[in-house]
């Protein structure tokens, strides 16, 4: 790795998802027989010549990330599917196959792209390339600090079968002043709100998980909870819209990724929402 290399112009949460992502990837790799993982930052240059077979990217300094392991390695004919949303190699109940089209999608947003590199039995090696900046003179407003509503310590629980994305959304959960409960199973999820619905101000949750989807999930926890206010997540689906969510009574639905100024006023509407719903419901009793 570099000692000194440049600057991007990024959302930092959202690079944090791309580490993560891959990271989780490359030790699901290499879970049976172990290995190494190596993540490394370096400056790079793309020239005309290879910017010209990405039409989406232009010729300029970059920062490019590697993430690489050890691992099983994926078969040439698989190699062009990896980043198609919900394409995954995992045995069912280990994941959605979403990580990858999540990471592309990221990269992309950032004027970005991603090699990748890979042997059956020998590894794989991801390279990700963000556009460089010269100077602190040219960060733009994304990384300008702007004040986050934030919570005052109401229950939150978070559901999604993605470790990694679990883990991430409870740093970001309690960052915002929430308490938070997780489970990467919608049937656990499920059995512990029915075991005490009250516990819970607002529930978070994927829509794409075995067992149980997060809008049968939603409405469940509704029925035994009415007015519960839900947060519905989804990376790429035809299966779900915000239409369809709202008409099951779901509060809000977001697309994946989130950052964490959209998921911190995203909750904030959801939560008032309710106290307005409680508040209007009270006074007609008076």
């Amino acid at each position: 790795m570099e000692s000194e290399t440049g600057i991007i112009d990024a959302n930092l949460t959202q690079i944090h998802q791309v580490v993560m992502n891959l990271c989780t990837n490359a030790a699901h790799a290499m879970k049976e027989n172990g290995g190494v993982l190596e993540v490394s930052l370096a400056n790079a240059e793309m020239d005309i010549d290879t910017t010209a077979q990405h039409p989406d990217i232009h010729p300029g300094p970059y920062l490019r990330l590697t993430v690489s392991d050890t691992g099983i390695g994926i078969a040439p004919v698989l190699l062009e599917r990896i980043f198609d949303p919900y394409f995954t190699t995992k045995k069912v109940g280990e994941g959605t196959g979403l990580e990858l089209a999540v990471v592309h999608g990221i990269v992309k947003n950032h004027g970005g792209i991603v090699k990748v590199y890979s042997e059956p039995g020998k590894g794989t090696t991801f390279h990700v390339y963000f556009p460089r900046i010269d100077g602190f003179q040219e960060i733009t407003e994304t990384q300008k600090v702007e004040l986050l509503p934030v919570g005052g310590h109401e229950r939150v629980l978070l559901v999604d079968d993605e470790q990694a994305l679990v883990d991430l959304g409870k740093k970001m959960l309690k960052h915002l002043g929430y308490e938070v409960a997780v489970r990467t199973s919608s049937i656990e999820a499920l059995e512990l709100f029915r075991n005490r619905p009250d516990r819970f101000d607002l529930v978070i949750m994927d829509f794409t998980m075995p067992n149980m989807t997060g809008d049968k999930l939603a409405q469940e926890m509704m029925r035994l909870s009415p007015g519960l206010p839900v947060i519905l997540c989804t990376g790429v689906s035809e299966r779900i819209s915000e239409m369809k969510a709202k008409a099951l009574g779901i509060q809000e639905f977001v697309m994946k990724p989130f950052d964490l100024n959209d998921l911190a006023r995203t909750i904030r509407r959801a939560l008032d929402h309710n106290i307005k719903r409680v508040l209007t419901r009270n006074l007609q009793f008076l």
